[in-house]
């Protein structure tokens, strides 16, 4: 069993010390990349990049942004994730660190449940040639820049030009990341069984653009048609590439998917009532 935690968490240092008497208890082999932390759990040391040799899951104990990292480092081998949180309750993360134990007990006897969640594959082009590709659990955000002067993309899907637009940016989802940064700028929330992407124009100077649900069999492309500024290419949520004009990006669906170990009683509904404050009508 791998385990990635995040530090800077205040409730670290007790979740370790419950982590390793559990996995004790249950005979678990653990893996750690960090060597610091590897010491404290009476771990192995591993680079994250070798876990695939050696470990059959992963544990990722912090918020969201721990599992989207983990899931982006691990996204080759397809060993599934349980995340863990050590905070309030996240998308990604569905255990809390109260359920430690059942979580363990769950993985020990195998009773967990799993998720399973497309991942976006994204090719970036400078001046016509491939300058890399990158992995997306949650979403691609082209925008932004050194100033705030508008800049313009054209959207195509299959090779079909859907619009040219002036705007802040662009943003392509995947169903996970859908209530993420797609989600504050009107995007729809889209469950995780559906086989899509959602497409949003941030900040469109025209009130006829709307979000996009489009296939994730789809081959979405974004070029960079005008900007009188630099634009980052930002995949979940790091800033990846610098993007100028006549640069393009292809985004289409992995062949990889990432799988969540989940408990049993966990609901994706319930989470999505408890983050997003939803209350209903009162009579």
């Amino acid at each position: 069993m791998g385990v990635i935690i995040n530090t800077k968490r205040p409730r670290a240092a007790g979740v370790l010390d419950e982590l390793r008497h559990l996995a004790e208890g249950y005979g678990f082999n653990l893996y750690a990349e960090d060597f610091a932390m590897a010491k404290i759990l009476g771990a192995k040391h591993l680079p994250i990049k070798d876990f695939g040799k050696k470990v059959d899951m992963a544990l990722a104990l912090g918020g969201d942004g721990t599992v989207l990292y983990t899931a982006r480092a691990l996204h080759q081998f397809d060993l599934p994730i349980m995340g863990i949180n050590l905070g309030s309750l996240g998308f990604l993360t569905s255990v809390g660190d109260s359920e430690m134990a059942e979580a363990l007990g769950a993985i020990a006897n195998k009773s967990y449940k799993i998720s399973e969640r497309d991942v976006a594959t994204c090719r970036i082009f400078k001046k016509g040639s491939l300058l890399g590709e990158e992995s997306a659990l949650n979403d691609i955000v082209l925008g932004w820049g050194a100033s705030s002067r508008i800049v313009t993309l054209k959207l195509s899907i299959d090779g079909e030009q859907i619009g040219t637009f002036m705007c802040d940016g662009m943003i392509v989802s995947t169903p996970t990341g859908s209530t993420g940064h797609s989600l504050s700028a009107g995007g729809p929330i889209l469950h995780p069984g559906i086989g899509g992407f959602g497409i949003n124009v941030i900040c469109p100077h025209t009130l006829s653009s709307r979000p996009l649900v489009v296939p994730n069999s789809s081959l979405i492309e974004i070029e960079v048609v005008h900007a009188a500024k630099e634009l980052i290419l930002s995949i979940d949520g790091q800033d990846e590439y610098k993007m100028g004009q006549g640069d393009r990006v292809e985004i289409r669906r992995s062949t990889h998917p990432v799988k969540f170990l989940q408990l049993q009683g966990h609901s994706y509904f319930s989470v999505l009532a408890q983050k997003l404050h939803w209350r209903g009508s009162s009579l």
